[in-house]
């Protein structure tokens, strides 16, 4: 069956998740932390406790098993090599610790119809002892699954930066081998690893991780508006633009919007934008 529009406000059954400070240590390097950022990648430096970078909530807890309904279950069916993710938000409640055994629940926010194609925004909200502790929110782009006559939703740019030069530019230079740790982090899809795979997707070579490039995004987001602070670091969202090539590096441009706001572009290597109409809030 095709998409099922019905399914907008769906409520996932609740599902254990667990995650350790390896798990937390791994993605920080996956994003590519290091020496410079031993509170992150390190859990024994002499004086550093360690922390968690706030993003990784997009992959916290990715090797539980799920052992009720899944709310995106009830979408109805399409061709998965017709699927791109859209865009991806975190919210966080309070910081997220270590290492700790919580509660996820995903719920279908949205579903509009494009056209000749339709988008699926759903939500996963997680709570710690009972209390909120992070909700990330992601769009599906999915070609071919538009048509119903229903809602369009919102269209046109959204935090579009000032036409001034950015308050904070930030720069990382990825790994050609960055996809191979990432990948540890739960998304073992081979368009990031295998040369013939991504042939077949009409790429030249494997390509980033799309929620890779948003670690380094959040990494540098982290460091200018925060200081390196994850307790001050309260919601981020963004718009996967153009695919990023392991190796490039990736330049994020910030311009402070307010009080506790600002919005972003990140580009690679140069000025070609991978990930755009970006918010970040923050205390």
């Amino acid at each position: 069956m095709p998409l099922n529009p019905e399914a907008v406000g769906t409520v996932g059954e609740p599902n254990e998740i667990a995650w350790t400070s390896k798990d937390a240590l791994l993605y920080a390097v996956g994003i590519g932390a290091g020496q410079a950022d031993l509170a992150f990648t390190t859990e024994n430096s002499t004086g550093i406790e360690q922390r968690v970078y706030p993003t990784f909530a997009v992959v916290a807890g990715s090797g539980s098993p799920r052992t009720g309904r899944s709310a995106l279950s009830q979408i109805g069916s399409f061709n998965p090599a017709m699927l791109v993710h859209g865009t991806q938000a975190v919210t966080l409640h309070r910081e997220i610790p270590v290492a700790g055994t919580a509660v996820s629940q995903d719920r279908i926010v949205a579903m509009y119809d494009k056209g000749k194609a339709a988008v699926v925004l759903f939500a996963v909200d997680v709570t710690l002892d009972g209390e909120p502790l992070y909700t990330t929110q992601s769009s599906m782009f999915i070609r071919g699954e538009g048509g119903w006559g229903g809602d369009r939703g919102p269209s046109g740019p959204q935090n579009v930066p000032p036409d001034r030069a950015p308050d904070h530019e930030v720069t990382y230079q990825t790994s050609v081998d960055q996809a191979f740790v990432y990948r540890l982090s739960g998304d073992r899809n081979p368009l990031h690893t295998d040369p013939s795979f991504a042939a077949l997707g009409g790429f030249d070579r494997p390509i980033l991780h799309g929620l890779c490039s948003y670690g380094f995004t959040g990494r540098g987001l982290l460091s200018a508006l925060c200081d390196d602070d994850p307790a001050r670091f309260a919601h981020v969202e963004g718009r996967f633009s153009s695919p990023v090539l392991p190796g490039e590096s990736l330049t994020v441009r910030i311009w402070r919007t307010g009080e506790g706001e600002a919005v972003f572009a990140t580009s690679a290597s140069g000025d070609r934008v991978v990930i755009d109409q970006g918010l970040c809030r923050f205390s």
